[in-house]
């Protein structure tokens, strides 16, 4: 597995050759910095390390100073490994999008959706409520409802659905495709959408 770490930019549309509109999402994916080559006789398994997104050095600590250093590069603010990876590379080499993807290569895209907060089980799980207001319904709209059963169990069943935080999770996409490469501006065109807000950071894997 090989890939590399972006930041969401936002969407877009672009047509293909058969005049068919594909949205598509704006992903600025490195250069990014090998910080550490991993193998099986020295770490129990084979793997690159790289990192993206420049970070200060005084809110870094010093044992990731010295990470760093020894890559001779600055502090990254995301550090992510590819397990397995196919790629011939050394400590301090830099990844770009040419040197990973080719255009048309499936990827999984892995991000953090948007936060929602605290949310009722209407919009969090997609419950009707009840619409028919009358006889004697009040203030039932968006309501949950009945959430246990009787003496027996005497007890709300793991995992019943209810109003929590909404979002804000480890989302994983799969089965997309690079629709175009701006390799000069370090852009990929991702057909989709993609979890995450405007900025975000997101991890490719091809």
């Amino acid at each position: 597995m090989q890939g590399l770490i972006g930041r969401k930019i936002g969407m877009t549309s672009i047509f293909d050759e058969e005049g068919k509109n594909i949205a598509c999402t704006v992903i600025e994916a490195g250069p990014c910095v090998v910080t550490q080559v991993k193998t099986a006789d020295n770490d129990g398994y084979d793997a690159i390390q790289v990192g993206f997104g420049e970070k200060k050095e005084k809110s870094t600590t010093q044992p990731l100073q010295g990470h760093f250093k020894k890559a001779d590069t600055t502090p990254k603010k995301k550090v992510v490994e590819y397990r397995d990876c196919e790629l011939d590379v050394n400590l301090g080499d830099v990844l770009t999008i040419e040197s990973v993807f080719e255009e048309g290569d499936g990827v999984n895209v892995i991000g953090t959706s948007k936060g929602k907060g605290f949310q009722g089980v209407v919009k969090r799980h997609k419950f009707r409520g009840v619409n028919d207001a009358t006889h004697g319904q009040h203030n039932r709209q968006r309501a949950p409802g009945s959430i246990g059963a009787a003496s027996y169990p005497a007890k709300v069943i793991k995992g019943m659905k209810m109003a929590g935080r909404m979002g804000g999770k480890r989302v994983k996409v799969r089965n997309l495709y690079i629709v175009k490469m701006l390799p000069e501006k370090n852009l990929l065109l991702i057909n989709g959408a993609i979890p995450g807000h405007k900025g975000s950071f997101v991890i490719i894997e091809k």
